[in-house]
């Protein structure tokens, strides 16, 4: 089948969560089920294909139904690494990029940066919810694979580094704010399990 004008997402679940004490964050439970599937339903309708970028716990995440893929480079390099991963395992020409602990990702988001990256025949668009750039909610074209790649090597790693080598296009989303409500205490994931039970 040809990859041509398809699109595909990876779901970011490979960082530490130094912030959750170490644990896998993207399989903590939240009002039931693991945290990377809110991500993983909300976005999954709307792609041709779909992966997570895990480095850990590989045959838990499989249990979900999509291809898991690890970095390719060792040492927790961050999300660009989990980009790299995700792109080589999808082989689209789109690819959109979100974190696993995000569980009130709007499906629309994705719609909204698909189509201004599309329009505008951009390399990279990214989210901007009023008041910052939200980077890890991103739609790239597989034309930057092979920069993406260059600055990984050459130790690079930081995200908004990489965009300044880019015509990065700043996509107005303030009205999906929830959607990078993301998780990275207890305290806030009790706060969007009370939610996600309203």
């Amino acid at each position: 089948m040809s990859t041509a004008g398809r699109v595909g997402a990876v779901i970011l679940a490979g960082g530490l969560a130094r912030r959750m004490g170490g644990q896998d964050k993207g399989l903590i439970l939240l009002a039931g089920k693991p945290m990377v599937q809110y991500a993983l339903e909300a976005i999954r309708d709307e792609v041709d294909c779909c992966v997570i970028n895990a480095n850990r716990n590989i045959k838990a995440y499989s249990k979900l139904g999509v291809p898991v893929v690890p970095d390719k480079l060792s040492g927790h390099l961050g999300p660009l690494a989990g980009l790299s991963a995700g792109m080589d395992a999808l082989g689209t020409d789109y690819v959109f990029m979100c974190p696993c602990d995000s569980p009130f990702l709007q499906p629309a988001l994705f719609s909204v940066l698909y189509n201004s990256c599309v329009d505008a025949d951009a390399d990279i668009v990214a989210a901007h919810d009023g008041v910052r750039l939200q980077p890890v909610f991103c739609l790239v074209h597989r034309r930057v694979k092979s920069s993406l790649d260059a600055f990984l090597v050459a130790g690079e790693r930081k995200i908004d580094r990489w965009f300044d080598q880019h015509a990065l296009i700043e996509v107005a989303a303030g009205q999906f704010a929830e959607s990078f409500r993301n998780i990275n205490t207890e305290e806030e994931r009790l706060a969007a399990e009370s939610a996600l039970k309203l």
